[in-house]
């Protein structure tokens, strides 16, 4: 428990699980604060800051930073008694997209999510909260935080609804910035909270849930980049394994590894995205199984726990190659360049450039990278 009065910042979307993590705070004694985040986008888009960090399918508005959700925060703000303020982090997203515009000209898939939570709410928001004398920041995420088991450090864990953890969006904060952070939902499931959230006649406990990419006006990414980085896009070979020309394609920016629908060929046969080669503009297209591999390669990594560490013998693990990816089975070593290497006991499937690869054991998360690339 804390000391009488603790202060916290608390991230509130306009959504339930925020909503909650503000009540179950004030239960736990704190002095909650909760501030709400305007993304505005610099291509004059409403960028949202769901819990989750993605969009609303509702069509009255691209996510849940509009207008609407800073009200329907303030409301449930107003109903619990806490100070609320609007801060404005317009500039401070701008970096997130283009973040997003690189990697995929880069031919590389982004995961804006992982990089605005690093980047914005566990770091932009706790230099906020140590501004205003805050000792912690909290958000809305399905994840825990609880002593490792076998080193007693204090550590980042799945979040107890494994249908629902967002452990694997918070993988990039650093250990110092997990000494001030708290994730009040991360112990209860989804229909607990909106349980809560009914009980204490909050006005937005059956709010849907956001699904999407926050800043992609109807998930248009094609339309994004060709605004932003309009010289990037060009047309391109699509080609088999062998090299051979099979269709052409107006930009390698338009595929990610593992696609199928709209790879615009047919063949008669299931065939899917395997490779990108941004130098020359090739995409590559081939079979289900040319996209299966055993091991990968993963840079720019993030280590949370000391038993991740360069020299020390590889690890028994599961990993995860993309959020909705079931952890697996696997074996990771930190190379001397602090590089993680993961070898999984079974091939994956489109091991993908660009998204990160996360490390656990059991539900504690150990740290991870970004995908560098697959190999065999």
């Amino acid at each position: 428990m804390p000391s009488t009065g603790s202060k916290v910042v608390l991230a509130m979307s306009g959504g339930v699980d925020s909503s909650v993590a503000a009540a179950l705070l004030l239960r736990q004694g704190y002095n909650v604060i909760g501030v709400f985040m305007r993304l505005g986008s610099p291509d004059g888009v409403a960028s949202p800051q769901e819990d989750s960090c993605s969009a609303s399918s509702g069509k009255h508005k691209q996510g849940c930073c509009s207008v609407l959700d800073a009200a329907d925060a303030r409301r449930v703000a107003d109903a619990l008694g806490i100070p609320f303020y609007v801060l404005n982090f317009q500039d401070e997203f701008s970096r997130v997209i283009d973040y997003f515009v690189d990697e995929y000209n880069r031919g590389r898939t982004p995961n804006p999510c992982v990089r605005c939570n690093d980047w914005l709410k566990f770091g932009r928001l706790n230099r906020y909260a140590q501004a205003v004398g805050a000792e912690f920041v909290a958000s809305g995420h399905y994840a825990r935080i609880t002593p490792d088991p076998l080193t007693g450090e204090k550590s980042l864990a799945r979040g107890l609804d494994h249908r629902k953890d967002q452990s694997y969006v918070l993988f990039g904060m650093t250990r110092q910035t997990l000494d001030h952070t708290l994730l009040p939902i991360g112990d209860f499931e989804k229909h607990q909270v909106r349980a809560i959230a009914q009980e204490l006649n909050l006005p937005v406990y059956n709010k849907p849930d956001s699904q999407e990419i926050c800043f992609v006006p109807d998930q248009d990414y094609a339309a994004l980049l060709q605004r932003r980085s309009p010289q990037s896009l060009r047309e391109g070979d699509l080609v088999t394994a062998d090299g051979s020309v099979v269709g052409r394609h107006s930009g390698h920016q338009n595929f990610t590894i593992g696609q199928r629908k709209g790879v615009g060929v047919a063949f008669g046969h299931p065939i899917y995205v395997s490779h990108i080669d941004p130098a020359s503009n090739r995409v590559t297209l081939g079979p289900r199984d040319s996209l299966l591999h055993t091991s990968l390669i993963a840079r720019q990594t993030n280590f949370l726990s000391t038993r991740l560490q360069s020299g020390v013998a590889p690890i028994r693990c599961t990993a995860k190659i993309r959020y909705n990816h079931d952890p697996q089975p696997a074996q990771a070593t930190v190379t001397p360049d602090a590089d993680l290497l993961v070898r999984f006991d079974a091939p994956q499937s489109a091991i993908t450039p660009g998204q990160a690869v996360v490390i656990y054991d059991n539900d504690i998360l150990l740290g991870g990278g970004w995908i560098e690339s697959a190999i065999d």
